[in-house]
């Protein structure tokens, strides 16, 4: 019998990793969009700018956060997958162990970017520094008004930029599988590179906090969906491995 069932642990079946951040999408979402909370912190912040986007081609924001941060994200993402082709290519290694847990993080952080991408192309959001409250030409409309035939989409919602860091909330899950005692640490690292990513972006003029939220929502939720689907797919084995690449004993 497996002495420790660390790859799905009851924490991961739990409602607290379903339930509740589907509640707290659901009362951000009243806050931020039904309560105008987006334009509230967006008015704060384009006052603080002096009544423009300052930081809209700042180094910091555009250069390091935006571009740097795409760039980071992308050799993350190759680091991924090249140890995932080494784990599948070793004979006796760890890395061999955690194979299918390296292709799952690689398959979460593109699936997540991916549903984004597909989203923003048929979202009508349109970004703060599109509307006439801040500079713009456009009228606003909430998410989920209707706007009229002959406004073009801009395809601003959810948050692109935001998810090159949020998508690395399969860390989570990732570490979850092969190390435990790691998943905090994890889920601050992607939950900060998120953050940062984010909030370069609103202070940029380009996003509403609601766009990241939902953001970090949805690669979340598909994290936590690939984590369970594959572990669930490998079945015992898939724990075997988990407990393989951290050292410890089955019985």
């Amino acid at each position: 019998m497996v002495a420790d069932q660390a790859a799905v642990p009851p924490a991961l079946n739990g409602w607290t990793h379903v339930v509740l951040p589907l509640l707290m999408l659901a009362y951000a979402s009243a806050v931020l969009i039904g309560a105008d909370g987006d334009r509230h912190l967006a008015s704060w912040l384009y006052g603080l700018e002096g009544g423009h986007w300052a930081m809209k081609q700042a180094w910091l924001t555009e250069g390091l956060i935006h571009r740097g941060g795409r760039a980071l994200s992308g050799l993350a993402s190759l680091a991924v997958g090249l140890l995932m082709l080494r784990g599948f290519c070793a004979r006796h290694s760890r890395l061999r162990a955690a194979r299918w847990p390296l292709l799952r993080l690689l398959a979460s952080v593109a699936l997540a970017t991916g549903v984004i991408s597909l989203i923003k192309q048929h979202s009508g959001m349109d970004c703060p520094w599109d509307l006439s409250q801040y500079g713009g030409l456009r009228p606003y409309y909430s998410l989920f008004a209707s706007r009229p035939a002959g406004l073009r989409a801009s395809g601003c919602f959810p948050a692109g930029h935001a998810s090159a860091g949020y998508a690395w909330l399969g860390l989570y899950c990732f570490a979850v599988s092969v190390r435990p005692r790691w998943a905090s640490r994890a889920l601050a690292l992607a939950l900060g590179a998120g953050l940062v990513f984010g909030i370069g972006q609103q202070l940029r003029g380009a996003h509403f906090l609601s766009h990241d939220v939902w953001t970090a929502a949805i690669c979340w939720f598909v994290a936590l969906g690939i984590h369970l689907l594959g572990v669930a797919a490998r079945g015992p084995a898939g724990r075997v491995a988990g407990l393989a690449w951290s050292g410890r004993r089955t019985r």
